[in-house]
């Protein structure tokens, strides 16, 4: 026999906590997309040196990073400064993960902060034993090649803390929307 539950949401992810951790501005727009679309079962939450990207996010949960470093003004398309923003905030970001069974940290690659925070956030979730999957793009063609070159050094420390890494280049994204 079938046994109805009240509580959908918990039957869909099996009690699991399940949080999407939207990083920077591509990840902070993609978290946007995916609660436009209505997919719940998770928990959302962003993190972005941009206060006023976090100001518009639809996200329950925002997390400034960097405030002093940054004063709100973003990482100007530097890793390092991504990176510097999401140690600064470690403490938080720890009790934002601590007890998930599992995250979703999803980054625009390339540009400064979800190229230099999303590894630090995925690495922090490793040392709690969370399990982690890393969703990222990689920049059109036309952003140029630093830009892209970023992306791939990026991808390569993030690669080393997530359990499974899915990289979507954004080209392949345009062609598709063409053929369509």
């Amino acid at each position: 026999m079938f046994e109805i539950s009240e509580n959908a949401e918990t039957n869909r992810n099996n009690g699991a906590k399940i949080k999407v951790i939207g990083v920077g501005g591509g990840g902070c727009n993609a978290v946007n997309t995916m609660i436009r679309a209505g997919l719940t079962g998770v928990e959302y939450v962003v993190a972005n040196t941009d206060s006023q990207a976090l100001i518009a996010n639809l996200a329950p949960t925002k997390i400034q990073l960097g405030t002093d470093l940054t004063k709100g003004l973003g990482a100007g398309a530097n890793p390092e400064v991504g990176r510097k923003a999401a140690l600064d905030d470690y403490e938080r970001l720890s009790e934002i993960i601590e007890g998930c069974d599992m995250v979703f940290i999803t980054a625009g690659m390339g540009g400064g902060t979800g190229t230099g925070a999303a590894p630090v956030i995925a690495k922090l979730a490793k040392e709690l034993g969370v399990l982690t999957v890393g969703v990222v793009t990689k920049p059109f063609i036309f952003e140029g090649k630093k830009r892209f070159r970023q992306a791939e050094a990026g991808i390569q420390v993030l690669e080393e803390s997530v359990d499974s890494l899915i990289t979507i280049p954004n080209q392949r994204l345009l062609y598709i929307a063409g053929e369509n």
